[in-house]
C-alpha cells in the first residue's frame, strides 16, 4: 500500500515498485494507493500518515493479520513527533521498516525492538572516467522545501564566476515559486541548468556521468539518488542530516549543514580545485556500496516478510 503510484515519479514509488518486484517470485503483490477492502494475507504500508486511514480499515477488517510499516523521512524526521495518525500508525503496526542506520534512534524506545532496517539498493554501474576541463555537479530532487533546493540554487550564485563548475538539476517544480525560481537562474547564470523532470534511466546516466552529486535535503529516510550515486562510483556532497549520514557513514567527509549554501559552494570550488578531494570521497563510499545492492535489500526484505507471516500463522 502506497500513497504514491507510478505517476509521482519519486522516491517512495521507487521504493513500492521494487519491493514488489522482490516479493513477487514468493507472493502474489498488490500495489494501491488505497486500501478498499481485499483477502490479502499482509499489508506493508508506505508512509505513516498518509497510509494511517488504510492501516485502520486493514486492522479493523483483518485484526489477526500482519501490517508492516516503512517508514519515509517525512515520517520519522516530522510527522510521528506531531500528528495523531502517524503516532498512531506506528503503535498499530506489528513491525516498522526505516531506510537508514540511524532512523530507529528517532523512534520511542518501546518502539524500537520491532523495527527493522532495510536499506534500499539499486544494481551496480560501472565508474566513469570524467573531463578534467570542468567539474559537473547535480542535484536530483523534485523542487519542493523539503529537498532545499534553495540552497543549491544560492551555492550556485555564489559560484557565478566559475565557468569550470557546471551545476544541472533535476527534478518538476512541485512548488510552482521554486520552478520560477529555477527558471531565472537558468536564464540570468550559463553554469546552472534547471533540466525539469526527467525518466528514471535518464536521471541513473547523469547520476553515473556526474563527477558528484548534491543532495541539500532538510530531511531524508534513506535517499534513492545517494544509492544510485554510490553504486556509481560518483562522489557525494550532502547534508549533515541523520537521513543522510545513515546512508552515507557517520564518518563521511563530504558533508555540509543543512541549509548552507556557503558552505556547499565551498564544497564545490574545493571538488573542483583539490585533486584528491574527489577520489577520497569516492573511496570511502566504495567500502559501503556492497550494503546497498539489490541481493542485500531483497534478502532483508524477504526475512522480515516471512517472519510477519510465520507469526501470523495459527
Amino acid at each position: 500500500m502506497t500513497p504514491a503510484l507510478a505517476e509521482a515519479n519519486n522516491g517512495n514509488w521507487q521504493t513500492a515498485r521494487r519491493w514488489a518486484q522482490m516479493l513477487q517470485s514468493a507472493y502474489r503483490v498488490r500495489l494501491t494507493a488505497q486500501w478498499a477492502g481485499g483477502d490479502e494475507a499482509l499489508m506493508i504500508a508506505l508512509h505513516a500518515r498518509r497510509s494511517a486511514p488504510s492501516m485502520a480499515a486493514w486492522r479493523a477488517a483483518h485484526p489477526q493479520r500482519p501490517l508492516l510499516l516503512a517508514l519515509t523521512g517525512t515520517d520519522l524526521y516530522r510527522d510521528i513527533d506531531n500528528d495523531a495518525a502517524a503516532q498512531q500508525s506506528l503503535v498499530s503496526a506489528d513491525a516498522l521498516i526505516v531506510l537508514n542506520e540511524l532512523g530507529a534512534q528517532r523512534l520511542p524506545a518501546t518502539l524500537r525492538p520491532k523495527c527493522h532496517v532495510v536499506l534500499q539498493s539499486c544494481p551496480a554501474r560501472r565508474a566513469l572516467h570524467k573531463t578534467p576541463r570542468h567539474l559537473r555537479a547535480l542535484m536530483v530532487g523534485h523542487l519542493r522545501d523539503e529537498k532545499d533546493p534553495r540552497a543549491f540554487f544560492c551555492a550556485a550564485r555564489r559560484l557565478a564566476g566559475r565557468s569550470d563548475i557546471l551545476l544541472d538539476h533535476i527534478g518538476s517544480a512541485l512548488e510552482p515559486a521554486l520552478g520560477a525560481e529555477a527558471s531565472a537562474l537558468a536564464a540570468a547564470q550559463p553554469n546552472y541548468r534547471w533540466l525539469g523532470a526527467l525518466p528514471h534511466a535518464a536521471t541513473r546516466a547523469r547520476i553515473q556521468a556526474a563527477h558528484v552529486l548534491v543532495h541539500p535535503s532538510r530531511m531524508e529516510g534513506g535517499a534513492q539518488v545517494i544509492i544510485e550515486a554510490m553504486r556509481s562510483g560518483t562522489p557525494v556532497l550532502a547534508s549533515h542530516i541523520a537521513g543522510n549520514l545513515g546512508v552515507l557513514g557517520a564518518d563521511y567527509r563530504g558533508t555540509f549543514a543543512a541549509g548552507d549554501d556557503e558552505a556547499l559552494a565551498t564544497l564545490l570550488a574545493g571538488a573542483r580545485d583539490d585533486p584528491d578531494m574527489l577520489p577520497a570521497m569516492q573511496r570511502q563510499l566504495a567500502l559501503r556500496a556492497p550494503l546497498f545492492s539489490p541481493e542485500a535489500e531483497s534478502a532483508t526484505l524477504k526475512h522480515v516478510v516471512a517472519e510477519l507471516m510465520a507469526r501470523a500463522l495459527p
